[in-house]
Order: structure tokens, then sequence, then C-alpha cells
């Protein structure tokens, strides 16, 4: 198996390299008629742009979605949809330089060796952050897709580095003031701190990393293929397919262990016809299936390992420790680019089970 494909129902498989020709999204078993443009897929590509503020790197890449199978008379047809973007704005020359000497961080050494020094190093090829495209192209899909079902995901920032939100947000309030800043927050003045806090540590040649949390409402009870399909179980997966995850955790998390039986159940009770929960420690998932409440998770990003200091490394071809001086165009910060890379993990993998499940039929009408 060559490990570039996830889901059973929805599938994704992405193609491209950081700074090769294009990076691409197929998506198979998506149901036909599903209403799908070229404009439903910008819109989500936009929120993930390079370039579009000064604590992102300078790379400016239009990141122009064009669809070139699975759509006609502006319809899903039931075929496999094949999306991409072209990479425009690509410099490999700092790359050369350094092309035997692996950085610290990053994936550069163990793919020399699993892939015997024919892997495309520069910008980090396969391993860049920029495959993370696909995953948006395909999360639009599967967003409007869940619509049809009225789940909506919705994800923000909550830390970066040592700044965190330390207030309760409505879900209006994440809906409405996430993309009105650039590090993702909801929250304008927690945002403002943040945005301080990458300046500071960008002028110090560093980098920081951070937590965003998704939430997903309106999901039915019963999503999920236990043991080894459960939901929870193929969303930490498809999240830590995003480059730079470290940590995923749901409801209460880690948390969790330092509280009691009776701290941490949340009790059933009735509201209106449904069956609810008066508290979500579970994040809505128990048993690897939905349990109709919203599910929270939240995801760690790592600090951006290219950073504006000299690090120590080894020569491969002159099996020597060297230093390394990083030149080139990152994020001091990935974690705002990453808000709706996450939506679109989760998004994608709701998709997959309300199919699995039939609660998304194969024909939409």
């Amino acid at each position: 198996m060559s490990g570039n494909s996830i889901g059973k129902a929805f599938v994704l498989t992405c193609f491209g390299e950081s700074h090769g020709r294009c990076i691409g999204a197929v998506v198979d078993g998506c149901p036909a008629g599903l209403p799908l443009s070229e404009d439903d897929i910008q819109g989500e590509l936009d929120k993930r742009r390079p370039g579009l503020s000064g604590i992102s790197t300078a790379r400016e890449e239009e990141d122009v979605a064009q669809i070139l199978s699975g759509v006609h008379g502006g319809f899903t047809t039931g075929a496999p949809v094949c999306v991409l973007v072209w990479n425009r704005d690509v410099d490999s020359r700092p790359y050369e330089l350094i092309r035997n000497r692996p950085r610290p961080g990053h994936a550069d050494y163990p793919a020399h060796v699993r892939y015997g020094g024919f892997n495309d190093y520069r910008g980090g090829g396969r391993f860049s952050g920029r495959v993370t495209a696909a995953y948006v192209m395909a999360g639009a899909i599967a967003k409007k897709l869940s619509s049809t079902i009225k789940v909506e995901v919705l994800a923000h920032t909550v830390r970066i580095g040592p700044v965190k939100l330390s207030k309760k947000l409505e879900y209006r309030d994440i809906r409405e003031n996430v993309y009105r800043n650039p590090v993702r927050c909801a929250d304008p003045e927690a945002a403002a701190a943040m945005e301080k806090e990458i300046v500071k540590v960008t002028k110090e040649g560093d980098s920081l990393g951070g937590v965003v949390e998704c939430v997903a409402l309106g999901v039915p009870a019963g999503l999920g293929n236990p043991i080894f399909d459960s939901l929870d179980a193929d969303l930490a997966k498809m999240l830590f397919n995003i480059p730079a995850v470290k940590g995923v955790e749901f409801g209460s998390g880690f948390h969790a262990a330092s509280l009691r039986g009776s701290e941490n159940n949340d009790p059933f009770t009735v509201r209106g016809k449904m069956f609810v929960t008066s508290t979500n420690n579970a994040g809505g998932v128990l048993g690897g299936l939905s349990t109709g409440m919203p599910i929270v998770l939240r995801v760690a990003f790592k600090p951006t390992p290219s950073i504006a200091k000299k690090q120590r490394t080894v020569d491969l071809v002159q099996k020597r420790e060297v230093e390394i001086d990083l030149s080139g165009r990152h994020d001091p910060c990935i974690v705002p680019r990453a808000v709706p890379v996450v939506e679109s993990c989760v998004a994608m993998v709701l998709a997959d089970h309300a199919i699995r499940m039939g609660v998304i039929p194969a024909v939409l009408r």
C-alpha cells in the first residue's frame, strides 16, 4: 500500500509535491447529484492561502481550483472528482544548498532513508504543509456534502505559544470572528495578543506552535464502525496526517486523567424529543460512536521547524557534523493556516462515516 489514500466510502487520494507542478485531490465515492462548482472549493482554499498576512510565509500562491472530472452541469456525477491547483511561486534554490543536510525537525532524514535519496527534497516535497491544499479541496466537497444532513464543522485557534484563549465562546462567535483576523482566533482580544507574540518571536528568528479546536454540530448519533474503524480513531488518524500535528484529544482529553468518574461522566437527560447529555466531557464520542452531542476535539501543532537560527545537523555525504543556516520562505507559526485544514479533515471523516451508515445516500435528490 502506498499510503496516499484515506477513507472507505468517501476516499481521498492526494498527489503532488511542494515544488512540483501541482497539488491535487481525487475524491472517489462522492454521491451523485451534489451541486458543486469551483467557487465552492475556492472559498475554502482561500482560507489557507499563503502570503495573505504579515505573519505567514511570503510564498504567494493563487491556488486557483480547477475541477478536471466528476462534475457535469453543476452537479457531481458519481465518478471520481479530480481537483488541482498549480504551483506558481516556487523557488527551489535554497534547498539545493542543503539537499544533503537534513533540517532538524523536518522529515528530510527519514525520507532520505525510506526512498533511497530519490525523494523530492525541495521545500519538503511530499512532506510539506503544501500538500494540505489537497485536504482542503476534498474537505470543501465533504463540507458541502455534510451540509445536506445539516452537519456544520467549525474550527478556531485557541492557543499560540504561551497565549491561550481564556474565555468560553458561543458557536456564533466562531462563525463570525475566526476569519476576521490573521491568527484565526474567535476572540478579538486574544487574537491581538497571539499576533503580537508571533511578531515578537519572528523578530528573534524563532517560531511557535499552538492548538486548534474543532467543533462539529448536528452530527447524528451512531456514526462509527468499532472497533478498528471507530469514529474518534478515524478522526485522529486523519488529523495526524496534517504535517506538524503532535497531539489530538477529544472532550476533556488528557484532563480526564485527573478527574473522578463522577466528574467526568456525562449524565443523560431528555431535551424535547431528544436524548442528550447535560455535559460533554466525552467530546461527542462514546465507544467509537457519535453520541449526537457536538464533537469537540483539539489538535496540537509543534513550532515550525524552519527557523532563522543556526542549528546543528549532519552532512550525509561527508559524514560529519555541520551547522545549518536556513533561508527560504516559512510560516513563523503554521497554526492560523491550519484552521481550515482541521475543518476539512474532520468534514471528510464525518462524510465518509455518514455515507457508510446510509445517512447520506448514493444519489442526492
